[in-house]
């Protein structure tokens, strides 16, 4: 099952994206990762969709966190799927083309036409899923980030 995370989500959702931030070779922090999405939560700066297990449906095994945005180019929103991350322990069954899909129907839902996501040159098998779901991977245009301090 895929719908929308609450506040009661937290402790299970900060369990799965302190996995998300490791998988990402960043330090495993769980407060600071729990006070961030806390913060995003209670601020409505985010909109984390998580699926549960059909099994045990109080237990979170994959979540997608979406920022809403602009594009001057689109001259519309656009939606960022910031963060995608299944339990590796239940990889391969869908949960991640489902939360893919639940983030179209919100795309949908606010008049946006545009997804975007970035992933790892390395994880391919990320991919191999956001090719499937039909994601184009941008050769026209370069991502650039530059570090504040």
């Amino acid at each position: 099952m895929i719908r929308k995370a609450t506040l009661q989500d937290l402790d299970q959702l900060t369990n799965l994206f302190d996995q998300y931030v490791v998988f990402y070779k960043k330090p495993s922090d769980y407060e600071k990762h729990r006070e961030y999405l806390k913060e995003r939560m209670e601020n409505n700066e985010a909109t984390i969709f998580i699926a549960s297990d059909d099994a045990n449906p109080d237990k979170i095994i994959g979540f997608a966190l979406i920022y809403v945005t602009f594009s001057s180019l689109a001259l519309n929103k656009i939606l960022i799927l910031n963060d995608l991350f299944v339990d590796a322990s239940i990889r391969k069954k869908g949960i991640g083309e489902k939360l893919i899909l639940k983030t179209v129907e919100f795309a949908k839902e606010l008049g946006s036409n545009v997804i975007r996501l970035r992933t790892a040159k390395s994880n391919t098998v990320a991919q191999g899923l956001y090719n499937k779901m039909g994601f184009v991977r941008e050769d026209y245009l370069y991502s650039y980030d530059l570090t504040v301090n």
